[in-house]
């Protein structure tokens, strides 16, 4: 194998397929980057067996020339090493050749790397997906809907269905839902192809932060393929596969009160600094409680005490408050998360009670819903 490549192109496709390689893996191949040059380009391929990237580098684009190939093949080097020579050679064109043994030559100006590689046919090969229905939605749009619900998703191994954020098609409508079953976030919006089949798929929060941090957002839309336990998603020059988690999320619908006894309508952005403010005498973890008092008159209060602190209390402006008087505490990060992915939108509360979950939606926007549980406090 030989060719020559625009160094900062390979950089863009090794800072995408790196994404995947794990230093800790027990198959010791895949701390690896998998390169491959045929007659159209080259591939390079990352993978921890969960997530695999590939990342293809045309032979020229917009007229001009990327890759030279002269020698077809492939080679697996070290991930570690070959980012870090590849981002510090001195100029912008790189040579790279497979000798005997597998040798391999990286050459930029006057510097010169030997790598001792990998058979390329060890290296375990990426899922074949059936491609009978294919799903597209705006990138932009695929990007804000994970960044809208992954935040949610378990921590925790405890249950490993809740780690992932489930999506459902039906009815040419992607719904997201994370749960770490504190709080729970949801956003739906309409989705282009398929065959008119409904899919479900529980897609590992890890795979989605990875995904959001690959897409381009120059890319116009990125089509989507769910098999029974991988997902495929295709953007312009990446293919970026996940493996499903296994077993059946629970059904979250009826989580969401149908119907509230408090309202409260105010503004984003304001009521996030608000609350912001009133958890500074609350960092602790543990105790990161925030009291909201709503009067008969329709006055709002934040507050927030911890002994051996200090207390903090806030009148806060709202635009209309309806229904009962209530005093409710909750996590203020929970809250604060909440608040961001609203981005600052005028948002509407609805409250059940004092140990009811309660419901945060942009007013006029059903398209996205966040529920949080509130805290005991005694």
């Amino acid at each position: 194998m030989k060719f020559q490549i625009q160094r900062d192109k390979l950089v863009d496709g090794v800072n995408d397929v790196i994404k995947a390689v794990s230093s800790r893996t027990a198959i010791p191949i895949l701390s690896g980057i998998k390169i491959t040059a045929h007659d159209e380009g080259i591939t390079l391929t990352g993978s921890d067996s969960d997530i695999s990237i590939e990342s293809f580098i045309p032979k020229e684009e917009d007229g001009k020339e990327i890759v030279n190939v002269e020698q077809t093949g492939g080679i697996v080097l070290q991930a570690k090493f070959f980012e870090s020579i590849v981002k510090k050679l001195p100029l912008d064109t790189v040579e790279i050749e497979v000798h005997s043994h597998l040798q391999t030559v990286i050459r930029s100006g006057k510097s010169e790397f030997n790598l001792n590689g990998q058979d390329v046919n060890e290296y375990p090969r990426l899922p074949e997906i059936e491609e009978d229905s294919v799903l597209k939605i705006p990138t932009n749009l695929l990007k804000t809907m994970i960044r809208q619900t992954v935040f949610a998703v378990s921590a925790s191994e405890t249950r490993p269905i809740l780690t992932g954020v489930n999506w459902t098609v039906e009815d040419g409508m992607l719904n997201c839902v994370a749960t770490d079953s504190h709080r729970l976030a949801m956003r739906k919006a309409p989705i282009n192809g398929g065959n008119g089949e409904p899919y479900k798929a529980v897609i590992p929060g890890k795979s989605l932060n990875e995904l959001n941090k690959i897409l381009d957002d120059t890319a116009d839309e990125t089509e989507i393929v769910m098999t029974e336990n991988q997902v495929l998603f295709r953007a312009k020059h990446v293919l970026f596969f996940s493996r499903l988690l296994e077993g059946n999320y629970p059904d979250t619908s009826r989580l969401v009160p149908s119907e509230s006894k408090t309202e409260m309508t105010i503004g984003g952005k304001d009521f996030l600094q608000a609350i912001d403010r009133a958890s500074l005498l609350a960092r602790e973890e543990r105790n990161n409680v925030v009291k909201l008092h709503i009067s008969e008159q329709g006055g709002v209060q934040i507050s927030s005490n911890t002994p051996e602190i200090g207390k903090v209390v806030e009148e806060v402006q709202s635009d209309a408050t309806t229904g009962e008087e209530l005093t409710i505490s909750f996590s203020a990060k929970y809250m604060m998360d909440a608040l961001k992915v609203l981005e600052g939108a005028e948002t509407n509360i609805q409250f059940t009670g004092a140990m009811r979950p309660f419901v945060l939606r942009p007013t006029g926007d059903d398209s996205i819903l966040q529920l949080i549980t509130p805290v005991r406090t005694y």
